[in-house]
């Protein structure tokens, strides 16, 4: 039991008349009420749960023919590449990058960059498929040199804009020309 002690020596040299006792305060109550209290928030705090973006990857196989297989004819008319690039460098264009029907483009990220360029083309796109479900389709490029923050923010523009059909693609060297990198 804990107590607090206020006085008293030990009465060496000096005539006791009476021996007084010492005023005690038991501690024990207050021990336990603070356990109790820091067992209770412990238990009935909600810890924070990481937020993550679901993102499917296709299965890896290498087999050539699963490879032709896998191809999906696009068209070009809905597909638009993003290429992501170093110093936060951001350019699109619409259809093939050997014969490009607009762009290739330099934009910025946020909403009066790339934001914009995505939703302006995806209502290009439906208004050339007229079908709710063929709407733009957009390829995702980024070079070696470009940093993580910048996928991170492509693949946040395309949950903003209500993208359905985008995918993350192995970036080529004419691509890497168009971002004026070397591979």
């Amino acid at each position: 039991m804990a107590e607090l002690n206020t006085g008293g020596g030990d009465g060496k040299g000096k005539k006791v008349r009476s021996k007084k006792q010492n005023a005690g305060v038991d501690l024990t109550a207050m021990v336990d009420l603070a356990f109790l209290l820091i067992t209770f928030f412990m238990l009935t705090t909600s810890m924070n749960k990481p937020q993550s973006m679901n993102l499917a990857m296709p299965d890896k196989s290498d087999d050539a023919k699963d490879k032709e297989d896998s191809k999906t004819p696009v068209d070009e008319n809905r597909t638009m590449t993003v290429l992501l690039g170093a110093d936060n460098k951001v350019k699109w264009y619409m259809g093939m990058p050997q014969q490009p029907l607009d762009g290739p483009n330099d934009s910025s990220y946020g909403q009066n960059g790339i934001r914009k360029v995505i939703l302006e083309n995806s209502k290009k796109a439906l208004a050339y498929s007229q079908d709710a479900e063929k709407g733009l389709i957009v390829i995702i490029k980024a070079s070696e040199n470009a940093n993580y923050r910048n996928l991170v923010d492509i693949l946040d523009e395309m949950a903003i804009t209500g993208t359905k059909t985008y995918a993350i693609v192995d970036i080529a060297d004419t691509d890497l020309e168009i971002l004026g990198e070397k591979k």
